[in-house]
């Protein structure tokens, strides 16, 4: 089945942005995002922060997130914070990770950053950190977030838009 053909003065419009809720729809229609559960907690203007609670069926022999998950996560939070630029039609060209220590704690958090947008391609930057749960679970009296945070991976990557 072809598409109808898209008028003229549209191909130039900039799609509409989406917003938090539409893009955990979009996180959810992908059954591997629903295996590992993640959810996306911040995304907006330039970034994305993809969360995925730590589960045994997660983790490698050794008892650390297994690496494959840290590079699902990097890739997502990537793609979804290149989106916020390019526009909700985007694929991951390319991305490289380094881990710099093992993944431990109650979940991973990918908190992603858009260095560099251009009209078709944008360069993320990607932390990924694992989370210690504190004692009590809750805020700080400045609303910051109290549970420690440990780098263990540091990820770049490029994404095309397909629009």
């Amino acid at each position: 089945m072809t598409e109808p053909p898209v008028p003229a003065e549209s191909l130039d419009a900039t799609p509409d942005p989406i917003d938090l809720a539409m893009a955990q729809k979009v996180l959810d229609a992908q059954p591997f995002s629903r295996l590992v559960r993640a959810r996306i907690t911040r995304f907006g203007e330039g970034a994305a922060t993809l969360e995925i609670v730590a589960r045994d069926e997660l983790r490698q022999q050794n008892g650390f997130l297994h690496g494959g998950v840290l590079a699902y996560a990097a890739d997502n939070s990537i793609t979804f914070a290149a989106g916020t630029t390019l526009g909700p039609a985007v694929l991951t060209s390319g991305f490289s990770i380094q881990y710099v220590r093992p993944a431990t704690g109650a979940k991973l958090v990918a908190h992603a950053v858009v260095v560099h947008t251009g009209r078709r391609q944008a360069t993320v930057r990607c932390e990924l950190f694992g989370v210690a749960q504190g004692r009590d679970g809750a805020d700080g009296a400045d609303g910051t977030d109290t549970d420690a945070r440990t780098l263990c991976a540091i990820a770049q990557g490029t994404v095309l838009s397909t629009a």
